[in-house]
């Protein structure tokens, strides 16, 4: 059974909802970007009513600011608070919880990396970490060398070069951006984060998603020990073919 549960974090009323489960592990779902509890294309709400079938507790919530929780959003680097009080609250009204395990995507999962201590987690499984500082209207510079790489392995992209179907003015600030030194703070903080929770973290990318291209980027060049699994789609939010039944796999391996 699926519950609406409101709970306080800092003098502002959050929406949660409980997939109710006879499991002693609970999964709390942190959804990422500004998205509300359901996630993108109602995904999370289906991910918990198919773990919640198997007797596995699923918490969902919006964070302040965002779908039916009052206050003020500040992202996901303001969201220490509220992930807090969401897992006090999954707790509360799952009371036979003896382990919590926390999951999101995109800045999500930097989120979980950060405070996920802080509320109590026992373990993570994180998709396509984000590591990506400012922002323009180009992907990461890893992104970018990743797209290169493959079409100049691509015999129908030199043929549409040599046509005349490539944007030239968007490739030259590609090719620019390849050669800025963009700041990296983010980056080790996340990295150093997922880090320090040794085997209790979990990583899965999508092989070709811009976001999950700069993490591994970043990874690699910070030597990130921590088991990552890919899946092999361009969905930034696991949503085409196959993509659901993967992401779910490894979720509940975790679990």
């Amino acid at each position: 059974m699926r519950r609406v549960i409101a709970f306080a974090c800092a003098g502002e009323t959050l929406a949660g909802s409980l997939d109710e489960g006879s499991g002693e592990t609970g999964l709390l779902i942190v959804t990422g970007g500004n998205e509300v509890r359901a996630g993108a294309h109602r995904g999370m709400a289906m991910l918990a009513a198919r773990l919640a079938a198997d007797d596995i507790p699923v918490f969902r919530f919006d964070r302040r600011g965002v779908g039916d929780s009052s206050g003020s959003n500040s992202g996901y680097s303001g969201s220490r608070d509220d992930l807090i009080a969401a897992a006090e609250a999954f707790r509360e009204h799952a009371p036979h919880i003896t382990r919590l395990i926390g999951f999101g995507n995109c800045d999500a999962a930097s989120a979980l990396a950060l405070f996920g201590r802080a509320a109590g987690l026992d373990a993570l499984v994180l998709a396509n970490p984000w590591v990506v500082e400012g922002g323009d209207d180009l992907p990461p510079a890893a992104a970018i060398r990743h797209r290169y790489a493959e079409r100049l392995r691509s015999p129908r992209a030199w043929a549409r070069l040599l046509a005349g179907g490539v944007d030239l003015r968007k490739l030259a600030k590609g090719l620019a951006k390849l050669t800025q030194s963009a700041p990296q703070g983010l980056a080790d903080q996340v990295v150093a984060a997922i880090a320090s929770w040794g085997k209790d973290a979990r990583i899965i990318l999508a092989r070709d998603d811009n976001t999950a291209v700069a993490f591994a980027a970043a990874a690699a060049a910070r030597d990130l020990a921590t088991r990552i699994e890919f899946v092999d789609t361009a969905s930034h939010s696991f949503a085409r073919g196959a993509d659901p039944a993967a992401l779910e796999a490894a979720i509940r391996t975790a679990l």
